[in-house]
């Protein structure tokens, strides 16, 4: 899954010959899975229609503050700059970057950048001459110290005939450029995080075992917001109808608590982070039955014994791994789960409370209190669990920051 996949794009066209490049970028953006709107300034309709730019992006396209036809409507800047994750300005000819500098708003597209507060990436381009010309050369260093990221041009035929420096990056380049700098800024970029995630199965016979209600949802929002930070993930899944969708997360399918022990234990010393949200079995049965149990008249007994403590036996060969565990409490909830963060040698440990409404098994929802190593506790309101996976993630890099 691409970086940009659900990020706002807002792609300001001037105008240079290379805008007709501008419907292969916005195919691309919206092939990572971004969501793209177009701001042009007037006179870059003389090289690309809006028509196309719309059809592609499936928005409107916008180059006046007001609208041209019909009943006149404010084509808000300020609402355009908000909207965007960030914003490409390509191409940005010799004109358009002279204005950015200075701080020229005369048209739609200017009043946007002005009021811009993310990310704004700019591609030149323009004849070798004019890129090479002090001025040009100027312009682009003020911009990038005002914070703008620069997208260099690449060396090639221009529209004079000329060959060298000026020719806007392909529309690949630029997307890939701006996936490799929005990668380099994620926090957990190169960290190796492990997650389990769902419950266990333990057999009884060959069809019938001892589970859980757990549905690993939990888990895998975990996974989902790692992988968004930028982190290799490895998430160890018990049985679960649930599906990742960000190619950062190789999921290992496990099934019963033994078999999760092991996994967790082949990957976890080459880790940095390490949370445990399964909720494996405490128990299994001491014999597995090799034929179906039949149906007898009177009750029926199952010899069980303990399954293998995972987090325990994590946090006793720790080294550098932050590791965090989780608490699924119904009386005592605090002092319990403040007695397993100390037990099993955890970093931190999220507590969640059976008597809390939207907590639990198999819901959309949890409702937490982290608890760090230091016993100082972070009580959160009842949130959607992949706003609960943000909110840990926030913790934990503050405490792996310091």
């Amino acid at each position: 899954m691409s970086v940009l996949r659900d990020k706002h794009i807002l792609l300001g066209i001037s105008a240079g010959i290379a805008a007709y490049k501008t419907a292969f970028l916005v195919r691309n953006f919206i092939k990572a899975g971004a969501e793209v709107r177009v701001v042009m300034t007037p006179a870059s309709k003389e090289f690309v229609t809006p028509l196309t730019l719309s059809t592609l992006s499936k928005n409107a396209v916008y180059s006046a503050f007001y609208t041209e036809e019909g009943e006149k409507e404010w084509n808000n800047h300020v609402d355009l700059a908000l909207w965007a994750d960030f914003i490409v300005i390509a191409p940005a000819t010799a004109n358009t970057l002279s204005k950015m500098v200075k701080g020229t708003c005369d048209n739609l597209l200017l009043a946007v950048y002005l009021s811009a507060k993310s990310p704004v990436y700019f591609a030149p381009s323009m004849d070798l001459d004019m890129y090479q010309h002090p001025s040009t050369q100027n312009n682009i260093k003020s911009l990038q110290q005002y914070g703008n990221i620069f997208i260099p041009p690449t060396h090639g035929e221009l529209a004079s005939g000329l060959v060298g420096e000026g020719r806007m990056a392909e529309p690949e380049e630029i997307v890939s450029f701006i996936e490799n700098d929005l990668l380099s800024r994620l926090p957990l970029r190169n960290k190796k995080v492990l997650i389990t995630a769902g419950p266990t199965y333990e057999a009884i016979d060959p069809v019938r075992f001892i589970g859980n209600y757990s549905s690993g949802k939990m888990g895998f929002a975990l996974a989902e917001e790692a992988a968004g930070l930028g982190a290799d993930v490895k998430l160890i899944t018990g049985p679960t109808a649930l599906k990742t969708t960000s190619s950062g997360i190789e999921r290992i399918d496990v099934t019963s608590a033994d078999e999760m022990y092991e996994a967790v234990h082949k990957h976890f010393s080459q880790m940095d982070i390490a949370i445990f949200a399964a909720a494996v079995a405490d128990y299994k049965p001491i014999e597995v039955a090799a034929q179906k149990i039949k149906k007898t008249e009177g009750n029926m007994s199952i010899a069980l014994q303990p399954t293998q403590d995972i987090l325990a036996s994590a946090g006793k060969v720790k080294g550098k791994q932050f590791l965090v565990g989780f608490a699924l409490e119904t009386d005592n909830e605090l002092a319990n789960a403040k007695s397993k963060l100390k037990k099993k040698n955890l970093d931190m440990i999220v507590l969640n409370s059976l008597k809390d409404e939207g907590a639990g098994f198999r819901k959309d929802t949890n409702k937490i209190t982290i608890i760090h190593k230091n016993e100082e506790a972070v009580n959160f309101d009842i949130k959607k669990k992949d706003a609960v996976a943000a909110d840990i993630f926030i913790e934990i890099l503050k405490q792996t920051n310091e």
